[in-house]
Protein backbone atom coordinates (compact mmCIF):
# COMPACT_ATOMS: atom_id res chain seq x y z
CA UNK A 1 0.00 0.00 0.00
CA UNK A 2 1.53 3.16 -1.17
CA UNK A 3 -1.45 5.84 0.00
CA UNK A 4 0.20 8.55 2.18
CA UNK A 5 -1.62 9.40 5.48
CA UNK A 6 -3.35 12.68 6.23
CA UNK A 7 -4.62 12.01 9.19
CA UNK A 8 -3.95 9.34 11.84
CA UNK A 9 -6.82 7.95 14.19
CA UNK A 10 -6.23 5.95 17.38
CA UNK A 11 -8.65 3.58 19.02
CA UNK A 12 -8.19 4.08 22.79
CA UNK A 13 -8.10 1.16 24.92
CA UNK A 14 -5.38 -1.84 24.74
CA UNK A 15 -3.99 1.22 21.85
CA UNK A 16 -3.56 4.48 24.50
CA UNK A 17 -4.52 3.22 28.01
CA UNK A 18 -3.82 -0.23 29.32
CA UNK A 19 -7.38 -0.65 29.95
CA UNK A 20 -8.03 -4.55 28.26
CA UNK A 21 -7.94 -6.21 31.80
CA UNK A 22 -9.23 -3.61 33.70
CA UNK A 23 -12.74 -3.64 31.57
CA UNK A 24 -12.37 -7.67 32.43
CA UNK A 25 -11.68 -7.07 35.85
CA UNK A 26 -14.71 -4.72 36.11
CA UNK A 27 -17.10 -6.79 34.01
CA UNK A 28 -16.17 -10.08 36.06
CA UNK A 29 -16.71 -8.83 39.31
CA UNK A 30 -20.22 -7.44 37.96
CA UNK A 31 -21.06 -10.44 37.04
CA UNK A 32 -20.14 -12.11 40.32
CA UNK A 33 -21.63 -9.64 42.13
CA UNK A 34 -25.23 -9.13 40.44
CA UNK A 35 -25.85 -12.76 39.48
CA UNK A 36 -22.86 -15.04 41.24
CA UNK A 37 -21.47 -16.58 37.73
CA UNK A 38 -18.21 -16.18 37.81
CA UNK A 39 -16.62 -15.65 34.43
CA UNK A 40 -13.08 -15.35 33.40
CA UNK A 41 -10.50 -12.64 30.76
CA UNK A 42 -11.39 -15.61 27.81
CA UNK A 43 -15.15 -15.26 27.89
CA UNK A 44 -15.00 -11.45 27.16
CA UNK A 45 -12.00 -11.70 24.31
CA UNK A 46 -14.12 -12.17 21.40
CA UNK A 47 -16.13 -9.03 22.53
CA UNK A 48 -12.85 -7.12 23.13
CA UNK A 49 -14.00 -3.85 20.97
CA UNK A 50 -17.14 -4.17 20.37
CA UNK A 51 -18.75 -1.27 22.81
CA UNK A 52 -19.78 -2.20 26.66
CA UNK A 53 -23.18 -3.42 25.40
CA UNK A 54 -22.30 -6.36 23.81
CA UNK A 55 -19.08 -6.73 25.78
CA UNK A 56 -21.52 -7.51 28.50
CA UNK A 57 -24.05 -9.21 26.35
CA UNK A 58 -22.40 -11.39 24.64
CA UNK A 59 -20.69 -13.47 27.45
CA UNK A 60 -23.84 -13.53 29.48
CA UNK A 61 -25.83 -14.90 25.81
CA UNK A 62 -23.11 -17.77 26.27
CA UNK A 63 -23.78 -18.43 29.56
CA UNK A 64 -27.39 -18.20 29.33
CA UNK A 65 -27.47 -15.18 31.75
CA UNK A 66 -30.44 -12.90 31.58
CA UNK A 67 -28.74 -9.32 32.56
CA UNK A 68 -30.57 -6.21 33.36
CA UNK A 69 -28.29 -4.17 30.74
CA UNK A 70 -28.43 -0.76 32.44
CA UNK A 71 -27.83 -2.13 35.96
CA UNK A 72 -25.01 -4.22 35.15
CA UNK A 73 -23.53 -1.68 32.99
CA UNK A 74 -23.64 1.17 35.57
CA UNK A 75 -22.10 -1.61 38.24
CA UNK A 76 -19.59 -2.55 35.73
CA UNK A 77 -18.52 1.37 35.17
CA UNK A 78 -18.25 1.68 38.82
CA UNK A 79 -16.38 -0.98 39.14
CA UNK A 80 -13.79 0.46 36.58
CA UNK A 81 -13.75 3.47 37.98
CA UNK A 82 -12.54 2.34 41.30
CA UNK A 83 -9.99 0.59 39.83
CA UNK A 84 -9.08 4.03 37.87
CA UNK A 85 -9.33 5.64 41.30
CA UNK A 86 -6.18 2.81 42.95
CA UNK A 87 -4.04 4.35 39.79
CA UNK A 88 -3.81 0.64 38.24
CA UNK A 89 -4.13 2.77 34.95
CA UNK A 90 -1.31 3.31 33.01
CA UNK A 91 -0.79 4.95 29.35
CA UNK A 92 0.96 1.86 27.30
CA UNK A 93 4.17 2.19 26.31
CA UNK A 94 4.99 4.96 22.99
CA UNK A 95 1.59 6.08 23.75
CA UNK A 96 1.53 9.64 24.56
CA UNK A 97 5.29 10.29 23.24
CA UNK A 98 3.32 9.38 19.69
CA UNK A 99 0.43 11.14 20.31
CA UNK A 100 2.43 14.46 21.31
CA UNK A 101 4.87 13.07 17.78
CA UNK A 102 1.80 12.99 15.79
CA UNK A 103 0.02 16.37 17.14
CA UNK A 104 2.80 18.56 16.96
CA UNK A 105 3.84 16.97 13.08
CA UNK A 106 2.25 20.13 10.89
CA UNK A 107 1.67 17.17 8.16
CA UNK A 108 -0.96 14.97 10.40
CA UNK A 109 -4.47 15.52 11.78
CA UNK A 110 -4.70 13.43 14.50
CA UNK A 111 -8.27 11.69 15.83
CA UNK A 112 -9.40 9.09 17.95
CA UNK A 113 -12.33 7.02 17.70
CA UNK A 114 -12.93 4.25 21.04
CA UNK A 115 -16.28 1.94 21.23
CA UNK A 116 -16.49 3.26 24.49
CA UNK A 117 -18.66 5.47 25.74
CA UNK A 118 -17.92 9.60 26.28
CA UNK A 119 -17.88 9.34 29.79
CA UNK A 120 -15.63 6.51 30.22
CA UNK A 121 -13.44 7.51 27.69
CA UNK A 122 -12.83 11.10 29.48
CA UNK A 123 -12.25 9.06 32.71
CA UNK A 124 -9.56 7.35 30.71
CA UNK A 125 -7.76 10.05 29.07
CA UNK A 126 -7.91 11.49 32.57
CA UNK A 127 -6.23 8.89 34.20
CA UNK A 128 -3.50 8.73 31.67
CA UNK A 129 -2.91 11.86 31.82
CA UNK A 130 -3.58 12.52 27.87
CA UNK A 131 -4.79 16.11 27.08
CA UNK A 132 -7.86 15.55 24.96
CA UNK A 133 -7.38 18.72 23.39
CA UNK A 134 -4.02 17.24 21.34
CA UNK A 135 -6.96 15.81 18.92
CA UNK A 136 -8.32 17.40 16.01
CA UNK A 137 -11.08 14.66 16.55
CA UNK A 138 -12.82 12.81 19.04
CA UNK A 139 -15.40 10.08 18.18
CA UNK A 140 -16.70 7.38 21.16
CA UNK A 141 -19.35 4.94 21.61
CA UNK A 142 -22.31 6.71 22.28
CA UNK A 143 -21.80 9.13 18.94
CA UNK A 144 -22.68 5.92 16.94
CA UNK A 145 -25.40 3.64 15.94
CA UNK A 146 -22.95 0.40 14.62
CA UNK A 147 -20.37 -0.25 17.06
CA UNK A 148 -17.26 -2.26 15.58
CA UNK A 149 -16.58 -4.03 13.43
CA UNK A 150 -18.75 -1.76 11.49
CA UNK A 151 -16.93 0.65 9.82
CA UNK A 152 -19.24 3.70 11.19
CA UNK A 153 -17.02 4.81 13.88
CA UNK A 154 -14.23 5.22 11.77
CA UNK A 155 -15.86 6.81 8.57
CA UNK A 156 -17.48 9.12 10.95
CA UNK A 157 -13.81 9.93 12.80
CA UNK A 158 -12.95 10.76 8.75
CA UNK A 159 -15.78 13.13 8.03
CA UNK A 160 -14.80 14.84 10.96
CA UNK A 161 -11.37 15.82 10.25
CA UNK A 162 -12.39 16.13 6.88
CA UNK A 163 -10.19 13.79 5.40
CA UNK A 164 -11.02 11.00 2.61
CA UNK A 165 -10.80 7.51 4.56
CA UNK A 166 -8.29 6.47 2.38
CA UNK A 167 -6.31 9.06 3.61
CA UNK A 168 -6.46 7.78 7.20
CA UNK A 169 -4.72 5.63 9.53
CA UNK A 170 -6.00 3.12 12.24
CA UNK A 171 -4.15 2.08 15.00
CA UNK A 172 -5.48 -1.13 16.43
CA UNK A 173 -5.22 -3.56 19.27
CA UNK A 174 -8.64 -5.50 18.00
CA UNK A 175 -9.56 -7.41 15.89
CA UNK A 176 -12.72 -5.98 15.18
CA UNK A 177 -10.99 -2.98 15.48
CA UNK A 178 -9.14 -4.05 12.40
CA UNK A 179 -11.72 -5.34 10.36
CA UNK A 180 -13.67 -2.02 10.99
CA UNK A 181 -10.62 0.08 9.62
CA UNK A 182 -10.39 -2.21 6.47
CA UNK A 183 -14.19 -1.93 5.79
CA UNK A 184 -13.73 1.90 6.46
CA UNK A 185 -11.23 1.95 3.57
CA UNK A 186 -8.28 2.63 5.62
CA UNK A 187 -4.85 1.75 6.33
CA UNK A 188 -4.44 -0.28 9.69
CA UNK A 189 -1.57 -0.58 12.35
CA UNK A 190 -1.94 -2.84 14.96
CA UNK A 191 -0.15 -3.66 17.88
CA UNK A 192 -0.09 -6.62 19.90
CA UNK A 193 -1.52 -5.80 22.93
CA UNK A 194 -4.46 -8.05 23.02
CA UNK A 195 -3.91 -10.55 20.32
CA UNK A 196 -0.87 -12.10 18.32
CA UNK A 197 0.56 -11.34 14.48
CA UNK A 198 -1.15 -14.45 13.36
CA UNK A 199 -4.44 -13.11 14.67
CA UNK A 200 -4.02 -9.49 13.23
CA UNK A 201 -2.57 -10.48 9.90
CA UNK A 202 -5.24 -8.54 8.22
CA UNK A 203 -3.88 -4.96 9.46
CA UNK A 204 -1.39 -3.58 7.23
CA UNK A 205 1.26 -3.63 9.18
CA UNK A 206 1.56 -5.34 12.82
CA UNK A 207 4.05 -3.97 16.23
CA UNK A 208 4.49 -4.97 19.52
CA UNK A 209 4.97 -1.99 20.73
CA UNK A 210 3.64 1.89 20.26
CA UNK A 211 7.61 2.01 20.39
CA UNK A 212 8.25 1.01 17.15
CA UNK A 213 5.97 4.05 15.89
CA UNK A 214 6.99 7.42 14.82
CA UNK A 215 5.21 10.58 13.15
CA UNK A 216 7.78 10.38 10.52
CA UNK A 217 7.00 7.16 9.98
CA UNK A 218 3.64 7.44 9.66
CA UNK A 219 3.07 10.59 7.12
CA UNK A 220 5.24 8.77 4.75
CA UNK A 221 3.55 6.25 2.63
CA UNK A 222 2.83 3.05 5.03
CA UNK A 223 4.95 -0.30 4.22
CA UNK A 224 3.10 -3.71 4.60
CA UNK A 225 4.44 -6.25 6.32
Amino acid sequence: MTTKASAVIFDMDGVLADTESLIADATIRMFKDCYNVALTVEDFRPFIGTGAVRYVEGPAEAAGIDVDLNQALQVRHDNFVALLEQGACRALPGAIDLVNGIADHNELLLGMATSSPQKKAEETWRAIELPSDRFDALVSGDMVTHKKPHPEIYLHAAALLGVDPTACVVIEDALTGVTSAKAAGMQCIAVTNSFSREALSDADWVVDSLLEVTAAKLAAPLVTN
